[in-house]
């Protein structure tokens, strides 16, 4: 059985592109051990509703397919499958501040480097950061330091397929899914899962509710104990969208966390 990266391949300034969606669902990678690729572009959060203007106004939507989070006004946080390799690279569009890709009022800016997690083979570590050739005056969304908030209901959000198979999405989507444990997620996908650098959720029984093929490497957060929201998962990858049984994985923040920092240091952000 093979396990699909939710991104989108396709060739641009960079390369070969993943993009999640919004269902949860194994993603390929490029190797030829790793899952393949989910197919089509064009598929949103599944079972999503319509995100309010503002609501989440750390969301940025990536031109290669994949989404991401604003980790410091001029870097965003995405998966490490959604970008070729490290390295300079202006090749990238961020665009941010709007729910609606084809609001006149959207912010569109450029990258300038690439930092993909050191070590990454595509399996873990799906985690990679895009310094902007400017910054974006937004609200950033904080990561977790610790797995005290890796539990309870997250809420996740994209432009990716609304459906397997489906289209992307003009609108960005939103959705709530429940933590689901390593031993069960385990018992779902064997050792295709990294424990400890991954952390799944979504509703077991039914499904119903992911993220799909272009939702890759967007945020999965919460409220942290102040309600202010906090990062604790990146779209990664699951079998198909939204399949009962078959729940999202997302890359554990908390674990990478101080990596992350050192790396976004590094560039300055």
């Amino acid at each position: 059985m093979k396990s699909y990266l939710k991104h989108l391949r396709t060739t641009t300034a960079i390369g070969a592109v993943a993009l999640a969606a919004f269902s949860l669902q194994p993603g390929a990678a490029n190797a030829a051990s790793a899952p393949t690729p989910r197919g089509d572009v064009g598929t949103k959060v599944v079972g999503g509703t319509k995100a309010d203007q503002g609501e989440f106004p750390f969301m940025v939507r990536l031109s290669m397919g994949c989404g991401g989070a604003l980790y410091a006004k001029d870097i965003v946080l995405t998966a490490a499958h959604c970008v070729d390799a490290s390295g300079p690279n202006t090749g990238i569009t961020a665009t941010a501040g709007v729910v609606d890709l084809e609001d006149p009022n959207a912010i569109s800016v450029k990258s300038t480097e690439v930092l993909q997690a050191p070590g990454y083979n595509g399996k873990g570590k799906d985690w990679a950061l895009i310094k902007l050739e400017k910054p974006i005056d937004l609200p950033t969304l904080p990561i977790a330091a610790d797995d005290k908030f890796n539990t309870g209901d997250f809420d996740i959000a994209g432009w990716g397929a609304d459906k397997e198979g489906g289209d992307q999405q003009r609108y960005l989507l939103k959705a709530k899914v429940p933590y689901i444990d390593d031993a069960t997620c385990q018992t779902a996908y064997g050792d295709q899962l990294t424990a400890g650098e991954e952390l799944c959720a979504g509703i077991l029984d039914t499904g119903g509710v992911d993220t799909c093929q272009g939702d890759s490497g967007g945020p999965m957060f919460r409220k942290d104990d102040a309600d202010g929201w906090i990062q604790v998962g990146i779209v990664s990858w699951g079998e198909g969208c939204a399949r009962p049984g078959k729940p999202g994985v997302y890359t554990e923040v908390s674990t990478f966390a101080a990596d992350i920092k050192q790396a976004a240091d590094g560039l300055g952000g």
